[in-house]
C-alpha cells in the first residue's frame, strides 16, 4: 500500500475520532458537566487531521507539477 493510501486511511480514522470527541463534548455540555479536558479532547485528533487534510489537498497539485516537468 502506498504512502498516499496510508495517509488517506489515517485521515479517515482521525475524522471519526474527531466526530466522536465533538459528540462527547456536546453531550457533556447538555449535561452541564464542567470538565475542560472534554473540550480539549477534540483537539487531539484535530491537529493531525489538519496536517493530513492539507497533505491530501495539496497532493493533486504536486502530482500535476511533477507530470508537467516530466513531459518537458
Amino acid at each position: 500500500m502506498s504512502t498516499h493510501m496510508w495517509i488517506r486511511q489515517i485521515h479517515r480514522w482521525l475524522s471519526m475520532a474527531f466526530t466522536l470527541a465533538v459528540i462527547a463534548n456536546i453531550v457533556a455540555m447538555t449535561m452541564q458537566v464542567q470538565a475542560v479536558w472534554i473540550g480539549f479532547l477534540a483537539l487531539v485528533p484535530l491537529i493531525p487531521l489538519l496536517a493530513t487534510g492539507l497533505y491530501l489537498f495539496a497532493l493533486p497539485y504536486v502530482r500535476r507539477g511533477t507530470r508537467v516537468n516530466e513531459a518537458r
